[in-house]
């Protein structure tokens, strides 16, 4: 289909959308606990297509574009577009296997008879749990169709599972949604956006959490609920503000106290912004279970915030700064002699580091003692802390190949041996990292790399031992930025800041997020050729050689001129 044609036909799409009344939802008030046929709560104002049916003599091309334009009518199991389908495919097609996400299509004939191929440029894949994958623009996918007449009118008589839909009608069916996972030590909660449908999100919500987290985030976060376990009915309904979670029994009993209190507390963080649902219930056999909170399990942290002060670089020295001005770091021997850049500090500790001039060597340093050398390469990203005092950079290996290593300087003796790890992830071969950032929970990491002259940003999962030292990365998901960048940041636990820095040219740094697929382009500025980040998208500071800059509103206002490469614990 042409934009002009498609464009056409979403308008027609539109002109018979209907929304919910902005009352909320209708809760049975009365009856047996759990006998509720609510679905459970979402947004009670999402809105409710109603797409057009099969028209008498329409061709099989246009059959095939109707079909996929009725994917926006989702409630009931998508019925219109089940009225495109042969009765045998009606049946069997399975229309929340996938969903895909287009800017163009267009349909094409195949060489088989009366076989079509739907051609896509591919803008988001969703797949059942609602992960989705972003896709550049270009992005190709075909779906193979097969058509046969029925009663004169042509049918769908072979179609994949799934739907595809504009984009335009993708971003006001679904949203995207974070469910919780958290940390190995079940200190911190770690967000996992998915896309669902707006309409009934508690139940996707519920779902999604006991199928366990994206594959990136796999073997990085854990879950409070066992493997296994499952919803005991395919609903969660939500009565008088509470989220009715009907588990299997046996695993609900055989867990402790502290896990069924991790249960709630995790689901309580995932429904945390559905209207309607005020606390989380688990039940077994629709019985209530009550969760008995004894003080031994501590609600987790969401959106890890960093201190306010930063390190900087000042008179070839490390300095403090916070507040709008530059103090020494407390018991800091100088290192101006090694010509420190690309400074960093623990969050949790006053262990600092920083790179020598070139840029080749990593140094650790802490109050009273004298910088260790911890590695030399032939080039190095700038040092990154995670909560565990790990410090991680990435440079090539003996033999050229990208290796991410990480170490961990803090409290070990003068002499002695510094633990370290080194790893060789399969998916950075053939690529130059240029920047490594982990996040402030500690189970992700920002990674920037290039191949031929293309920079990826993507973010990728920390796999720990049981004794918290990295053993590996998980294979990442990527974030489509506007252009090349070769740095960047986290601005929270959900959203990165990233550019390309250029001490001539005019700078425009982007907010990619994980929660949307449009970079958010900040103010262009003239020589910024650092980023740092605080807590929230206000408290992003740039350096150029006119001073550090705060962003202000949609613009740049400096703060200071004499620091340099300011950093935010982290």
């Amino acid at each position: 289909m042409t934009g002009p044609r498609r464009r056409r036909a979403f308008l027609a799409v539109l002109a018979v959308l209907m929304v919910l009344l902005a009352s909320c939802a209708q809760i049975p008030r009365s009856g047996p606990v759990g006998k509720s046929k609510d679905e459970g709560a979402g947004n009670p104002n999402a809105p409710v297509f109603f797409p057009a049916a099969p028209r008498a003599g329409s061709s099989p091309e246009t059959v095939i574009e109707d079909f996929y334009m009725a994917g926006s009518g989702y409630e009931d199991d998508y019925p219109v577009a089940r009225q495109y389908l042969t009765q045998a495919q009606s049946v069997t097609w399975k229309p929340d296997k996938r969903a895909i996400v287009f800017r163009e299509a267009q349909v094409v004939k195949s060489a088989g008879e009366n076989e079509y191929l739907y051609e896509l440029d591919v803008a988001y894949s969703v797949d059942a749990d609602g992960v989705a994958t972003q896709f550049p623009p270009g992005t190709k996918e075909t779906i193979p169709l097969t058509l046969e007449q029925v009663e004169g009118q042509w049918r769908i008589s072979k179609v994949p599972d799934g739907t595809a839909i504009p984009e335009e009608t993708f971003k006001v069916i679904y949203g995207a949604f974070p469910i919780y996972f958290y940390d190995p030590t079940f200190t911190y909660a770690v967000p996992d956006y998915r896309w669902f449908i707006k309409k009934n999100t508690v139940k996707s919500m519920t779902s999604a959490v006991l199928a366990g987290p994206a594959p990136y985030l796999r073997g990085a976060v854990v879950s409070a609920f066992p493997s296994g376990m499952k919803l005991a009915r395919e609903s969660v309904p939500v009565v008088s503000g509470s989220a009715q979670v009907d588990l299997s029994a046996k695993e609900l009993f055989d867990a402790s106290a502290e896990d069924r209190q991790r249960m709630q507390n995790q689901l309580a963080l995932t429904f945390r912004d559905q209207p309607d649902v005020i606390n989380v219930q688990l039940r077994a056999d629709q019985d209530l279970v009550r969760v008995e909170d004894n003080g031994t399990v501590l609600p987790p942290v969401v959106d890890k915030s960093v201190p306010a002060r930063q390190i900087a670089v000042s008179n070839g020295d490390l300095v403090r700064y916070e507040n709008n001005r530059m103090t020494p770091l407390p018991d800091m021997q100088p290192v101006s002699g090694l010509g420190p850049h690309s400074p960093a500090e623990s969050p949790v500790s006053q262990t600092a580091a920083f790179l020598n001039g070139d840029k080749t060597t990593l140094y650790a340093i802490e109050p009273g003692q004298p910088a260790r050398q911890l590695t030399t390469r032939s080039t190095l990203t700038g040092p990154s802390f995670s909560p565990h005092d790990w410090v991680w950079t990435a440079g090539p290996g003996a033999n050229g190949a990208a290796e991410v290593v990480a170490f961990k300087p803090t409290g070990v003796a003068p002499g002695m041996a510094i633990p370290n790890v080194t790893l060789t992830p399969a998916w950075l071969s053939g690529r130059t990292v240029k920047d490594f950032r982990v996040s402030r929970e500690g189970t992700r990491a920002l990674v920037i790399s290039q191949a031929n002259g293309k920079s990826t940003v993507q973010i990728t999962g920390i796999v720990r031992n049981a004794d918290g030292v990295p053993k590996d990365l998980t294979a990442p998901i990527t974030l489509v930025s506007s252009g090349s960048v070769d740095q960047g940041v986290w601005v929270n636990s959900s959203t990165v800041a990233v550019m390309s820095g250029s001490a001539s040219g005019t700078v425009v740094p982007e907010l990619l997020s994980l929660e949307s697929g449009e970079p958010q382009q900040l103010a262009p500025w003239d020589g910024l050729t650092s980023l740092s980040a605080g807590n929230g998208s206000e408290q992003i500071y740039g350096q150029s050689e006119d001073g550090v800059f705060q962003r202000v509103g949609n613009g740049w206002e400096l703060q200071l001129k004499g620091p340099t490469e300011p950093a935010f614990p982290g």
